[in-house]
């Protein structure tokens, strides 16, 4: 394959991403799957083959697909889900250059809730309680535009997807950032999850707080998405190195 060195570099981070998750326990066997835009390639983006795990993925494995479904460059199969959520994200939501799609334990957890919101209870909820859309009806495998439509409906106006009893989707315009959201929406559901498990009355934050706190968070994301990033490198390189290859 002819690659440019942003297209290189896209590779290198999105293979880091899918091996931190893995690390971290976020990864559903050769299931769920992460993408990003091509550097200077309209209509193509990166994803991850049918087949390997999360902890196997190498830059040079991904493939490069257009928004057709045809496999540009690379080896092996997208798998149909994947397609329909990504192909349909990254051309309906002009600002998701990344778009990560996870059932981690957690939020899959909350996303089986007859009430799947993400509650003020505490500090870590702050980061996503007025960033979260919610798809509330489960209408099985997404397997064609029109269930992919309303995720991307969804997605118009906030960063991360809830889906009922399915899992969460997330954008943004950086690896480094659907990283650390990744990272920081699986700690609040847990967060939550225990809170509920105690069968004890919440504490919930006044509205007032949550509104200012929120933007707060929005502030640190900006500043800690590539700190948290290159953390997560380290802690990558000493269990799990070969990703860049």
């Amino acid at each position: 394959m002819s690659i440019t060195n942003a297209e290189w570099s896209q590779r290198v981070k999105l293979a880091a991403a899918y091996r931190i998750a893995a690390l971290e326990g976020l990864d559903d066997g050769i299931f769920n799957h992460f993408s990003c835009a091509v550097p200077d390639e309209p209509g193509h983006f990166l994803l991850k083959p049918f087949g390997p795990l999360f902890s196997e993925v190498t830059a040079s494995l991904l493939i490069k697909v257009d928004t057709d479904g045809r496999i540009v460059a690379g080896s092996g199969d997208w798998e149909p889900t994947a397609f329909f959520i990504h192909s349909s994200i990254h051309a309906g939501v002009s600002r998701a250059e990344c778009v990560f799609h996870a059932h981690m334990p957690y939020a899959t957890a909350l996303s089986s809730l007859a009430d799947m919101r993400i509650r003020p209870v505490n500090q870590s909820s702050m980061r996503f309680v007025l960033r979260t859309a919610y798809l509330e009806r489960y209408g099985g495998l997404v397997m064609d535009t029109e269930e992919a439509a309303q995720i991307v409906d969804a997605l118009r106006g906030c960063d991360v997807l809830l889906m009922a009893n399915h899992g969460a989707t997330l954008v943004d315009d950086t690896i480094e950032g659907c990283i650390y959201d990744l990272h920081y929406l699986e700690w609040a559901c847990r967060d939550q999850y225990l809170v509920l498990a105690s069968g004890q009355p919440l504490r919930l934050i006044p509205d007032a707080i949550v509104k200012s706190t929120a933007a707060q968070m929005v502030q640190e994301k900006c500043m800690a998405k590539r700190v948290h990033f290159d953390a997560m490198l380290r802690r990558l390189d000493a269990t799990n190195p070969g990703y860049d290859q």
